[in-house]
């Protein structure tokens, strides 16, 4: 495996389970997405507040899994906390209401006066109930101890790769399959690079707000995550054209008129983050196996929605492999296996 972020942790995690031998390579020197992400799972999504894809599958799935994760490892995880959505004009609120009364069973209607004290909330308020946060710096570091004994910190380069009839040689390891979740280097990947990677830069600033509760996470134009103590998650960009992945002022401003327009607590900026998303055009995964060299496989491409895909397609990869199960044909790279084979 070649990435120890969220979709190597849950392969190395459900390989480990099977008893199924395996090696994780991971370069410190990279930064994963994982690690400045939110950790939100959100039933819902967009403008038009719609249910996300296949989430009635992916959702159950997922919070099977990091339950379980968590009790095998006996550290907290997954945490319950429904958005509490504090609409931001007049037209988010209308939409939010037609989607109430029209078949989408996340949604339900809150009292807002209680959120007086905290918010500003002049177009009221909803709620998206089944949300969930999952603590990923906790996560990533339980499972690198998990597997502490498969686990390699070094430079993986494609070019020290060797491909027999056996499988697949690095440096001093053999074994039958390699797969890559290394996010965005990926795209330089020789095998994998005509796949329609759109990479996006994603900031957040995490914020000191004392008195604020951390039961939920609040959701305006902007998103106010509970992270740990009194610090909250406040963000996200999608920025899909962008120069370089550092910290921009333009967004740490944009954030704190943000806030300014609706917290009414007072609050403190300590960390900036930055990271890069491994997205697509198609805003579905990337999952299988090379149809030209069988022996090299992927999970990627899970872009703003890792936590809730990542459990359910790397099991589908794992089941893939082992007893040739079917992979999700929105997800399985067979649906660009003209690009992969030229």
């Amino acid at each position: 495996i070649i990435g120890q972020g969220l979709t190597g942790t849950w392969l190395s995690y459900f390989l480990h389970k099977q008893g199924i031998s395996f090696k994780i390579i991971n370069d410190p020197k990279t930064v994963s997405a994982t690690s400045v992400a939110s950790g939100v799972i959100n039933p819902v999504t967009g403008r038009r507040i719609v249910q996300t894809w296949m989430i009635d599958t992916l959702l159950p799935f997922a919070i099977d899994a990091y339950r379980a994760f968590q009790q095998d490892e006996n550290v907290p995880i997954i945490k319950e906390a429904p958005i509490l959505s504090i609409h931001p004009s007049l037209q988010m609120r209308e939409s939010f209401d037609y989607r109430l009364t029209h078949d989408n069973i996340y949604l339900k209607e809150n009292d807002h006066s209680s959120l007086g004290e905290y918010f500003n909330t002049p177009f009221g308020t909803g709620e998206i109930d089944q949300c969930y946060w999952i603590d990923l710096i906790q996560f990533l570091k339980a499972g690198q101890q998990k597997i502490s004994n498969h686990f390699i910190e070094d430079y993986f380069d494609v070019s020290d790769m060797i491909l027999n009839e056996q499988g697949v040689q690095w440096k001093n390891i053999n074994a039958e399959k390699i797969i890559f979740c290394d996010g965005i280097n990926t795209m330089n990947n020789p095998y994998f690079k005509s796949l329609p990677f759109v990479p996006n830069k994603g900031e957040a600033l995490i914020v000191k707000i004392k008195g604020l509760k951390p039961t939920n996470i609040y959701k305006t134009n902007i998103t106010i995550v509970p992270w740990k103590d009194d610090l909250f998650w406040v963000g996200s960009s999608y920025e899909w054209s962008f120069s370089d992945a550092l910290p921009s002022q333009g967004f740490k401003e944009k954030m704190i008129t943000a806030l300014n327009a609706v917290l009414k607590l007072p609050y403190e900026v300590v960390e900036h983050l930055v990271g890069i998303r491994p997205a697509n055009t198609e805003r579905r995964p990337f999952v299988g196996l090379h149809p030209k060299y069988p022996q090299l496989g992927i999970c990627n491409g899970m872009g703003t929605k890792g936590c809730s895909l990542a459990p359910y397609f790397t099991k589908q990869l794992i089941d893939h492999i082992e007893q040739g199960t079917m992979i999700e044909p929105e997800a399985d790279i067979k649906r660009f296996s003209t690009l992969l084979s030229t």
